[in-house]
């Protein structure tokens, strides 16, 4: 795994063999994130990542300049590989790493974010409830985008958030508004 663009670009990721998350591929991310450059301006982003996994996306979007990021992750090992990637790049200032479960946080936590993206596991049975459940929270700020990563057999298009879907291999992104 390496870090597709920005100042980041070509950096390389090794999560330890053990790790079971799946990663979203370089290609996906790549494709990503060139919508993303057409959609908005990475230096004006507060993002929260949620699911973290391996903390690709998060240093993707510190490689790209935005102003904070905060990475959610509930599984100890995931997180600590997250912590010490941030710390060992120097990106302790930018990215807030925070070791929780996702669907507690979004009742708790406050914030203003211009920009939300999960990847939560493709068999998590509350997937089709995350859409509703991030605009509820209220962290998202007016006219923010909200990135929804999925597996193809989820389709959002009747959310009254849904704004369009790209797909890519079996991986979707959905965009909310």
């Amino acid at each position: 795994m390496r870090i597709v663009s920005g100042e980041l670009k070509g950096r390389k990721l090794s999560p330890p063999a053990s790790f079971r998350a799946r990663p979203t591929t370089d290609r996906a991310r790549e494709s990503l994130f060139n919508i993303l450059n057409n959609l908005i301006d990475f230096k004006s982003q507060i993002v929260l990542d949620l699911f973290s996994g391996t903390g690709a996306i998060s240093l993707e979007f510190a490689s790209r300049g935005c102003q904070s990021i905060t990475a959610v992750e509930k599984n100890y090992a995931y997180f600590s590989f997250i912590k010490k990637t941030v710390s060992s790049w120097g990106l302790n200032k930018q990215i807030q790493v925070i070791k929780a479960d996702v669907f507690k946080v979004l009742n708790k936590m406050e914030g203003n974010y211009t920009l939300i993206f999960a990847d939560p596991p493709f068999a998590l049975s509350t997937i089709t409830d995350l859409p509703q459940m991030v605009f509820n929270s209220q962290l998202l700020l007016e006219n923010g985008l909200f990135i929804l990563e999925h597996g193809p057999e989820y389709n959002f298009e009747d959310s009254p958030h849904f704004w369009q879907n790209r797909r890519y291999g079996k991986v979707n992104f959905t965009f909310f508004r």
